[in-house]
């Protein structure tokens, strides 16, 4: 056997056929072809053992080279990258040049795949460099292909398996030492512009410079000194996710923090984007939170003013969309995520199209949009408003996950699916009592009218939240918002009376605490909550409060804490829905 040609791969079913096809279009017979494999997800192995390639495992592409050599029966190894393809010929003057001035090592010469005046000038470039280099020292890459003796790979050891950049360059420099170097004047390599586009002429011009500068004075340079990845050949472990949410309230951020410390305790590399009380609450338990503008309701006497909250917003909307989006995409570039989370922000969904970085939607909004289900006419022009937010928020996610607590059917199941609620462990860890005071808790602190009602009722005694105080009135206790209190209050109270807020609901109900829902007006995805409640059994829903509603709704709480026990899909941690999200986001990485 002649020549053995050792190509590491992962993930390469796209290029590996146009290189394995130029090999088989050589007049050249007497060589083997072997794959040293990665892991690949996609069809690289099948791709391989088609073309009759031998496959040995992979991993970066020192450790691949390296397992390729160990198995190779050729008197010359030849070393190729994937996204490379051979001109017409290029083995047999390889080798016959090889041969005529008695190397011991060489690399070719490249050629741009994709054909432009830069590429092209940039690769002629590239080419001069690397020979007046090699005028000094040799110097080279492994994307030149390097062509060198069994012997003599066996002789240094191979590849350098703890670098994790310039391996190629060490192992040409190692072999050098102890024969010829030159780099080959005739044969000429066809290799992918990929990481040029992918990172920009400036950035990795000035990454191989300061690796080129540092090699030439025998200094080592790592990935991480460079911030380099192998997207291509062997790629890093896709793990790196872009984490943003909604800001208005705090159920969004109670949930996100949930989920936040999974993927970090699951070895995923985050950054989190959220704004208002959200940002507050996660930069306060999380590194890497930065915040960012996002779009608040205006509330008043406990309805949603939707021309007030469009005249509110669209004010500062230019400005948002610059800040926000020029924030993101500078540390998009630099952080380079595999992947985008929306909990119901608008800004990451936009970044998603922008970079075409696969967006996964999780949120209880989309219930909204993606069920089917029956809602009365008086709710029409809320209901299809709430469509036309949700519409605008997030577009074409490449998979929308759902919370919620009431299943109407999907309209797509490939690409949307149910989840049960997020409940935060504090919660999960309660058991319940029933004691004699209410749980009040609102959103917004627009609804005097409650509290009018409240204070009316001087019998009974009710703890509320949402007013963003601590002091008693009577029979009200108002508390400012702590989540260690508001667990104690919670776990004790007979029941619980909110707007129709997602979050606490669902909290409430695997505490088995009956539900009256006061949604905000026109805020139809409260409304849509409510309803539920109502439908399922487990409390009330009604569009405002009066001392007939709220003696009615007392009487039966028994009634509705019995359906709740009987029928809510009552859950004790969150390994299921987390779980579902894992695989989500595995089968996305890999899209």
């Amino acid at each position: 056997m002649k020549v053995s040609i050792i190509i590491p791969s992962y993930n390469e079913e796209e290029f590996l056929p146009n290189l394995l096809t130029s090999i088989q279009r050589q007049e050249f017979d007497d060589l083997e072809v072997i794959i040293a494999d990665a892991n690949s997800t996609d069809k690289t192995v099948e791709i391989a053992e088609s073309y009759g390639c031998k496959v040995v495992p992979g991993g970066l592409p020192s450790v691949g080279r390296n397992n390729g050599a160990k198995v190779a029966r050729g008197e010359l190894l030849l070393f190729l990258d994937a996204d490379s393809v051979l001109t017409n010929n290029y083995i047999s003057s390889a080798v016959e040049e090889f041969e005529l001035h008695n190397l011991g090592i060489a690399i070719t010469q490249i050629v741009p795949l994709e054909k432009s005046f830069i590429n092209q000038l940039t690769h002629e470039f590239a080419n001069y460099m690397t020979k007046q280099i090699s005028e000094i020292k040799p110097h080279g890459a492994g994307c030149y292909g390097i062509l060198t003796y069994k012997s003599l790979h066996e002789k240094v050891n191979g590849f350098d398996e703890t670098l994790d950049f310039g391996e190629d360059t060490d192992y040409i420099e190692r072999i050098g030492k102890i024969s010829r170097f030159k780099v080959l004047e005739k044969p000429r390599l066809l290799i992918s512009t990929r990481r040029l586009e992918e990172e920009g002429l400036k950035d990795i011009t000035l990454k191989y410079a300061k690796s080129t500068a540092r090699q030439m004075v025998g200094s080592k340079v790592s990935l991480e000194e460079l911030d380099y990845s192998f997207e291509h050949g062997v790629h890093r472990k896709k793990n790196r996710i872009f984490y943003s949410l909604c800001g208005e309230g705090l159920g969004h951020a109670i949930r996100s923090a949930v989920v936040i410390e999974y993927l970090i305790n699951e070895g995923y590399d985050l950054i989190v984007f959220a704004s208002d009380r959200a940002y507050k609450y996660l930069s306060n338990k999380f590194e890497n939170v930065y915040e960012i503008s996002g779009f608040n309701t205006v509330y008043e006497d406990n309805e949603a003013r939707y021309k007030k909250t469009f005249v509110y917003n669209m004010k500062d909307v230019p400005s948002d969309l610059k800040n926000n989006i020029n924030k993101m995409y500078k540390l998009a570039k630099k952080f380079k995520p595999d992947l985008i989370i929306s909990d119901f922000e608008f800004y990451a969904n936009l970044l998603s199209h922008i970079l075409s970085i696969p967006l996964l939607s999780i949120d209880n909004m989309h219930v909204i949009t993606e069920a089917k289900y029956d809602s009365p006419t008086k709710y029409a022009k809320d209901k299809l408003f709430a469509e036309a937010v949700v519409h605008a928020f997030i577009q074409r996610a490449d998979r929308t996950l759902i919370y919620s607590y009431f299943y109407p059917p999907l309209k797509n199941e490939n690409t949307t699916m149910y989840v049960h609620p997020i409940i935060r462990d504090e919660i999960y860890a309660l058991t319940p009592t029933v004691k004699d005071y209410i749980l009040v808790y609102q959103t917004s602190d627009s609804n005097s009218q409650l509290i009018k009602l409240l204070k009316e009722n001087s019998d009974k005694k009710f703890i509320v939240y949402g007013f963003h105080k601590d002091e008693r009135d009577g029979n009200v206790l108002f508390r400012s918002f702590t989540e260690k209190q508001l667990f104690k209050d919670f776990k004790d109270a007979k029941c619980v009376i909110t707007n129709g807020g997602f979050s606490l609901i669902t909290e409430a109900l695997q505490l088995e605490k009956p539900v009256l829902s006061i949604p905000v007006n026109k805020q139809y995805e409260q409304i849509l909550n409510a309803m539920f409640v109502d439908r399922l059994g487990y409390g009330e829903h009604h569009d405002s409060v009066n001392q007939v509603i709220l003696d009615n709704f007392l009487e039966k709480v028994e009634v509705y804490r019995k359906n709740i026990q009987e029928k809510y899909d009552k859950h004790h941690d969150n390994v299921e829905t987390l779980e579902t999200l894992k695989s989500t986001i595995e089968e996305l990485f890999y899209m």
